[in-house]
């Protein structure tokens, strides 16, 4: 992210950088998009949790040596994991620490760990690699770190997929944000705009989803026409906050389902992928108050399929 944003009347984009990291390439990939995001000035605290291998392992199944010798390999992971970020990510115009988290003795699970170290930090906005296993901890568990840091976090959160094939080694080109007729949605969508520069291609779409319509009471033609009417309103707010940022190359569409088998998760990753998107911005919550709008469809359900870098703002704690 480059200081030219301001120029355009772009708010100021966040300050306080927290980056979960380990050994994975998931959190190489998060590192060197971050690296062309970050602003100038920005405080940037590299993290990495060890987790606490007594934790893992039944009590008694293993001797105090070997768990003893567990925990030196864990810590040692994650001191050369923030090493190798803060290499990856040195900038000469911005601040950097970083810190190795000891689940040995602080207690706990990565999740809270990372959602604690983000609180007590007072991060605005929280940088994680999608399918994250924290070092010797993937040879006991298979899992990700990044979907439950989805529900949970009070800060914005962005979601870089290790398998993505978007390129990562530059400021995203083409950004997509997706609407929902929310305030969230518009303020995600003002985040995502000061992590471009004013030359991004942009683009705004509404999903209208058809396929819920099938188990409602209303007309289907009355129903999609408020769906319709709402996308518009949506969008033409989205295009004061552009306009007002003075951002060119925007576009914005309301966009439809399939009448079956589909949904609105599945919809803004089809369109992200045919406009060949550098990056998702949406909102965690909608207006609808409907369970495909709450955390953990939509927004969950992006974040898990997604191969495209994800920006997720969701309400303040």
């Amino acid at each position: 992210m480059k200081d030219e944003n301001t120029s355009h009347g772009a708010p100021t984009g966040p300050q306080r950088i927290l980056i979960a990291t380990d050994l994975s390439d998931a959190s190489k990939q998060a590192l060197e998009f971050a690296r062309h995001i970050v602003p100038a000035r920005a405080n940037v605290r590299i993290v990495s949790v060890a987790e606490n291998p007594r934790t893992l392992i039944p009590t008694g199944s293993l001797p105090s040596s070997v768990l003893d010798k567990a925990r030196d390999e864990l810590l040692r992971d994650a001191t050369d994991a923030v090493k190798q970020g803060y290499e990856q990510l040195a900038r000469g115009d911005v601040q950097l620490e970083t810190d190795v988290i000891d689940l040995a003795k602080h207690r706990g699970d990565v999740i809270h760990a990372l959602l604690d170290c983000a609180g007590r930090w007072h991060a605005d906005l929280l940088i994680v690699g999608a399918r994250e296993c924290y070092g010797w901890l993937s040879r006991w568990i298979e899992g990700t770190v990044s979907e439950p840091l989805v529900q949970l976090s009070h800060c914005p959160i962005l979601v870089v997929p290790a398998r993505g094939e978007n390129p990562v080694d530059r400021a995203p080109g083409r950004i997509l944000f997706a609407l929902d007729g929310s305030d969230l949605a518009l303020q995600a969508l003002r985040l995502g705009l000061t992590l471009v520069s004013p030359r991004a291609e942009l683009r705004a779409v509404y999903v209208v989803d058809r396929a819920a319509q099938l188990v409602d009471t209303v007309p289907v033609d009355a129903l999609e026409g408020a769906f319709i009417k709402q996308g518009e309103q949506a969008l033409t707010a989205a295009k004061a906050v552009l306009e007002h940022v003075g951002a060119g190359r925007a576009t914005a569409e309301v966009i439809s389902t399939a009448w079956t088998r589909d949904d609105v998760a599945h919809a803004i990753l089809r369109e992200a992928q045919k406009w060949k998107a550098d990056l998702i911005v949406m909102g965690t919550h909608g207006r609808r108050g409907i369970a495909r709008w709450l955390l953990g469809s939509v927004a969950g359900r992006v974040a898990r399929a997604t191969e495209t870098p994800l920006l997720l703002v969701g309400p303040p704690q």
